[in-house]
């Protein structure tokens, strides 16, 4: 079960009240340092974020809820040869567990293409305010991306992160049975670079501790967000940065829904260390590969076979020592 123990998880504010987040600052690189050392010595951390209105998070699960009202066949529409794309739910290993994930979300087209699959006759409160969210959470993944960099002293080469689109999921958990403390979604690591994901209030996102020990239950405020090392991530930075493991576990009598922006390395991209992190101290950890590649394997029988602790990318990519 969940710990609910005084672990201190990082919280991180870039409210635009609290400071003004001007790159090249000290308080910028001041951040940048936080930023760094959090997705190293966690995989995760809560950040604090007031550029998001409180009254657009509440529309955007607004609608989230009227989508998933529909009906199932309708949903079911939402098909997409991709492992956990599209519609994903009535599976008996997860059977609290639906969601819908939108490749090239921020793409306004897209959107559209996907909402009239499910309204044939449109519907703009769901477009419009999807939309406007998915632009402000991609504004905040961008900021993070370039603190990141700019930690590690990388920050005048764009290039040195892949190039990404980005996808958006929503999900639904269901009640569990009256008293109970079931799983909702199985402890995993996200194989994409980075994810920042919210909820409706409703507690059940737990993380693994790095050294293992113990699960650590997430409650979010309205303002906040989670950010969340990838595997993708943790292979670029040569595996100072640590892809955490996450759950959903539920219990108590409401329903669950979270948002969730994943930034996706665009097909073609080879995932590859800069050279600036590999020295004597830090030798490669990785063989450089093609994310869709790893994608691909990480939902294949040998992945699941090798996966004692759900880490695909180390038998996938991982160099011997």
């Amino acid at each position: 079960m969940g710990s609910d123990s005084h672990y201190q998880i990082p919280t991180i504010d870039l409210s635009t009240s609290s400071a003004k987040l001007a790159r090249g600052t000290e308080k910028w690189f001041s951040l940048c340092k936080r930023v760094r050392e959090a997705c190293e010595n966690y995989g995760f951390f809560e950040l604090v974020y007031d550029k998001i209105p409180l009254e657009l998070s509440a529309e955007s699960f607004s609608v989230t809820r009227e989508f998933f009202s529909l009906p199932l066949e309708t949903k079911k529409q939402d098909v997409n040869p991709k492992s956990f794309h599209g519609y994903y739910g009535q599976h008996p290993v997860a059977p609290l567990y639906e969601s819908f994930a939108i490749e090239d979300a921020s793409n306004y087209e897209s959107l559209t293409s996907f909402t009239e699959k499910m309204w044939p006759d449109g519907h703009d409160q769901f477009l419009n305010t999807v939309i406007g969210m998915v632009n402000k959470l991609d504004e905040l993944h961008e900021m993070i991306e370039m603190m990141i960099l700019d930690s590690y002293g990388l920050g005048e080469n764009q290039d040195s992160i892949m190039a990404c689109e980005t996808k958006l999921r929503v999900s639904r958990y269901g009640l569990p049975p009256s008293g109970e403390y079931v799983n909702g979604l199985n402890a995993h690591t996200d194989k994409q670079l980075t994810a920042i994901l919210c909820d409706d209030q409703v507690s059940g996102l737990e993380f693994e501790t790095k050294d293992k020990s113990q699960w650590i239950k997430l409650s979010l405020p309205p303002s906040s967000f989670v950010f969340i090392v990838g595997d993708s991530l943790m292979a670029w930075s040569n595996g100072r940065m640590h892809s955490a493991k996450h759950r959903v576990m539920m219990c108590g009598e409401k329903e669950r829904y979270s948002l969730g922006v994943f930034a996706i390395p665009v097909e073609g991209t080879i995932i590859k260390a800069p050279k600036e992190l590999v020295d004597e101290e830090h030798p490669q950890l990785f063989k450089d590969f093609e994310y869709m590649d790893f994608t691909k394997y990480s939902t294949s029988e040998e992945a699941m076979a090798a996966a004692e602790s759900a880490m695909h990318i180390w038998s996938f990519a991982g160099i011997s020592s």
